[in-house]
């Protein structure tokens, strides 16, 4: 799941992990990004939308871009259950671009929110130089 302040990085990050995980179904992946009239900023309601529209049972790993939305996806972690906020909801401290490609890749060959959340640790340590 990815959460940015701008809807139009959201869904193209999430074209560009879904494109590179190659052959086969890839993983559910939903973009949440920017607020309902397509503005910058953050949207709770958008957010708990998307997480609703990957949440298959088998946890849920959010990326997010930066400030207000890290926050935003906290304030729905202490959320209850019973507003539909999944058990196993957890935040990926990893870059945006590099931690959606390597959580997508690792869902999509069944793995499983532990082993998301490893890639997208291995994803905020890979050295470019």
């Amino acid at each position: 799941m990815l959460v940015s302040h701008s809807r139009d990085v959201a869904a193209s990050t999430a074209e560009l992990a879904k494109a590179l995980v190659g052959t086969g179904d890839p993983a559910p992946v939903a973009a949440a990004g920017g607020l309902p009239d397509g503005s910058i900023g953050t949207s709770a309601e958008l957010i708990r939308q998307a997480i609703k529209d990957v949440d298959g049972g088998k946890g849920v790993v959010v990326l997010c871009d930066m400030g207000s939305a890290v926050l935003t996806v906290k304030e729905i972690l202490n959320a209850p259950a019973e507003d539909g906020v999944p058990k196993d909801l957890r935040i990926a401290d990893a870059p945006f671009v590099e931690g959606a490609v390597a959580a997508l890749v690792t869902a999509s060959v069944g793995g499983d929110a532990d082993m998301v959340i490893s890639a997208t640790d291995d994803a905020r340590s890979y050295r470019k130089v």
